[in-house]
């Protein structure tokens, strides 16, 4: 009705309203799932609300590939080994002004206090928060190529909170081959998988079965260059290397490499931490509901505080949603009473 419409417009815009405020109990609701395991994976990643269509809206800022008026999000997601979603643990928006934009070498010379990136510090110190209200779960943060960064390496973090990232700067190492993918390339493979690639729509490539080559072993990684100044210490982490062998022509070899504080030594211990990065995706999908599903970007809600306050409430439905979908797939005869009153 417009009274109930009218009403939730005054619940958007009140300020007293806050992101931490919507999703804290249901972040008390997530640890209570949490603490019944004793692993759980947490998987963060940044995505883009592009309002380009509502010139209207106040307070937002630039984006990429030519939106020029939206806001960013950063989460966190908690994802069981299977890849069941258990809550949200975290959000983080802002904008981006639209005079930084094309500055992107400048910001690159600041501290990361100072930068975007700062986001994966937080999210990382954010686990280690959470941790003391689950003692008795193993906590495994996980991030994409974007995560690589130095100082979530540097971090300190408790017995039970851990990190998996997958590589994306050739690192230069304390070893003979003085980088980190000669010096994994150079480590015996300790033994091979098989791997299903789905058929592709884009390429219009059909399925076909990878075989992989598995190689794992520590490495001892040396600080940027360009932040000698520092004096930062060397840090040792765990490589998991995974190459496709034997691609047919015309294919590019699958490769991942991935870097970890979690002791990883055999190739069975290589392959569950393959298979925990997997489930990166599932805060993918979270996000996908999110803006597909909930449609937060068709909202009209004409300021960016506004947007804030409800895209909170809604993350929490999206991840609902996602999680009634999943724990059906995982037991279809669950009586729906485990999920509604």
């Amino acid at each position: 009705s417009g009274a109930n419409l009218k009403s939730a417009y005054r619940f958007f815009d009140n300020p007293k309203v806050d992101v931490q405020g919507v999703l804290g109990g249901h972040i008390d609701q997530t640890l209570g799932r949490i603490r019944q395991l004793p692993l759980v994976l947490v998987p963060q990643d940044t995505s883009e609300f592009n309002l380009a269509h509502l010139p209207g809206t106040e307070g937002l800022g630039h984006g990429t590939g030519g939106n020029r008026h939206g806001f960013m999000i950063h989460s966190q997601l908690a994802v069981s080994p299977e890849g069941l979603p258990l809550g949200v643990l975290g959000m983080k928006t802002w904008t981006r002004p639209p005079e930084e934009c094309g500055k992107k070498a400048k910001r690159r010379k600041l501290p990361i206090a100072d930068k975007e990136s700062v986001k994966w510090l937080e999210g990382h110190e954010q686990l280690v928060a959470l941790k003391a209200r689950c003692a008795h779960t193993r906590i495994v943060g996980m991030s994409d190529r974007e995560g690589d960064i130095y100082d979530v390496f540097m971090a300190d973090r408790p017995d039970g909170v851990d990190w998996l990232v997958r590589a994306a700067w050739n690192r230069r190492v304390e070893h003979d081959e003085k980088y980190l993918w000669q010096t994994v390339l150079a480590a015996p493979v300790l033994g091979e998988t098989d791997l299903l690639v789905p058929a592709s729509a884009n390429t219009k490539k059909p399925a076909r079965t990878a075989r992989l080559a598995i190689r794992c072993m520590k490495v001892r990684l040396r600080p940027p260059r360009h932040r000698s100044a520092e004096k930062l210490a060397p840090i040792e982490v765990f490589a998991i290397h995974a190459l496709e062998i034997g691609a047919g022509d015309g294919i590019d070899p699958l490769e991942w490499l991935l870097l970890s504080s979690v002791a990883t030594h055999t190739c069975e211990e290589a392959l569950e931490r393959l298979a925990w990065y997997a489930r990166r995706w599932t805060i993918e999908s979270w996000h996908r509901v999110l803006k597909s599903g909930c449609r937060v970007e068709a909202r009209q809600f004409g300021s960016y505080d506004r947007f804030v306050r409800a895209t909170a409430l809604f993350a929490v439905i999206s991840w609902r949603i996602m999680y009634a979908t999943l724990l059906g797939r995982l037991d279809a005869d669950l009586s729906c009473e485990a999920l509604l009153q």
